[in-house]
């Protein structure tokens, strides 16, 4: 669970609330289904309308990883790829079948079998550098997603703000309703700038954090499998791969 995430949303609502309340406000005036739903609602259209369905697929398939990022950690995959090349050196390529059996993830799973299968490690190279770009590519627009996503609520807030000023208009013989009325308007408003810089925008740089850190892993299982393709001593293997941490 990633607790910057948790923490990051409670404080934001804590802020906007807070703040409100200490301004003199209600959590009454804060409530508005309308204006939610035209914000809410608008802003998936929006980006309904302008994503293809396996984007929007992934990107929903993704958000999990804002609160539960995958669990691999650079120290965890070093220690894997120093105990591949150790067993290569005992037992040979072909001993590291099994570990391609046990093996859940399935771009270190491709580069392990190919590595077994005795393609060299130009080849290996090629193979799993186009693969990466390809997923990171894909993994990089659906983060994109709720970057767009961002950029269309609060302008779909304006909207339901002028749409609710339309309202107040038709009132206008009745002043009692004029100020409420202007108020639950501008209510869109909020909705629309705290949705976009409170979590849409947040949770594509959150996104983006966490693709670019499985990209470096895969990076190191590419460097890893390269090095034990030609042989190379463990011990030399774990220095070279720590060399992609930097924390």
């Amino acid at each position: 669970m990633d607790i910057l995430s948790l923490a990051g949303i409670a404080l934001a609502l804590v802020a906007i609330i807070g703040g409100h309340l200490i301004e003199g406000g209600s959590l009454v005036s804060l409530f508005n289904p309308a204006a939610f739903v035209i914000v809410v609602l608008g802003t998936i259209a929006a980006s309904l309308l302008g994503t293809p369905m396996t984007v929007f697929r992934g990107a929903l398939r993704r958000l999990r990883w804002v609160f539960v990022p995958p669990p691999a950690t650079h120290e965890e995959l070093i220690e894997k790829i120093v105990g591949w090349s150790q067993i290569a050196r005992r037992a040979g390529l072909l001993g590291l079948e099994d570990i391609i059996e046990r093996e859940t993830e399935p771009f270190t799973r491709k580069a392990l079998q190919m590595l077994v299968d005795g393609a060299d490690a130009e080849t290996i190279r090629h193979a799993m550098e186009m693969e990466l770009a390809a997923r990171e590519d894909f993994e990089l627009r659906a983060a994109r997603l709720y970057e767009s996503m961002g950029g269309y609520s609060p302008t779909i807030g304006i909207l339901g703000a002028v749409l609710g000023l339309i309202h107040v208009m038709e009132n206008l013989a009745d002043p009692s309703k004029l100020g409420s009325g202007i108020a639950a308007a501008f209510v869109a408003t909020v909705y629309g700038v705290g949705f976009a810089n409170l979590v849409l925008l947040p949770i594509a740089n959150k996104l983006k954090s966490v693709i670019n850190r499985q990209a470096q892993l895969a990076e190191m299982v590419i460097e890893g499998v390269l090095a034990i393709a030609t042989g190379e001593n463990p011990r030399n293997i774990e220095m070279r791969l720590r060399g992609f941490i930097h924390e």
